[in-house]
């Protein structure tokens, strides 16, 4: 596969508005000196942690996320997608003629999960689920019921 020039992705790091995506995604901006802040799409954010430089063209979570970027970056998050497919998204949004020209955009093969768990859930309830999943692991791993028995717990009482 080609590598994308150095010259092209300047370009669409320079020229594309980061605060023109971010707004896209229904992020609502407000001014906070020479820069923005939002609420982050990317955690349960409850005051703005989301700053956009419009000077730089970057981004940046100083909440639970500590990532940002450029607005490949941006898009990567966003979309879940890889660097390339980041690249060819943006280009055949913001350049449609040079994209006709190259590559066509492909779709996604990397599936975007959900979150095996709430941001909301009880502490107890996470630990009843992270003890559930380890005991699951252990009743069904040969390895490990051999080291218990090693260990002289042959019992199935102490293993349930």
């Amino acid at each position: 596969m080609a590598r994308i020039p150095d010259d092209e992705i300047s370009r669409l790091k320079n020229e594309i508005s980061l605060e023109r995506l971010v707004r896209a995604r229904g992020i609502e901006l407000r001014k906070h000196g020479a820069d923005l802040i939002g609420l982050c799409p990317f955690h349960n954010d409850r005051d703005p942690s989301l700053v956009i430089s419009p000077a730089k063209n970057l981004w940046h979570c100083l909440g639970a996320c500590q990532t940002g970027g450029s607005v490949i970056d941006w898009t990567m998050k966003t979309q879940g997608v890889s660097f390339r497919h980041a690249v060819e998204l943006l280009r055949a949004d913001f350049f449609p003629l040079a994209a006709s020209s190259s590559r066509v955009v492909k779709v996604a093969t990397v599936p975007i999960l959900g979150a095996p768990v709430s941001v909301e859930m009880e502490d107890r309830e996470l630990l009843g689920r992270v003890v559930d999943y380890y005991h699951e692991t252990l009743k069904a791993s040969p390895e490990a019921l051999g080291y218990l028995e090693r260990r002289g717990i042959k019992s199935a009482e102490p293993i349930r």
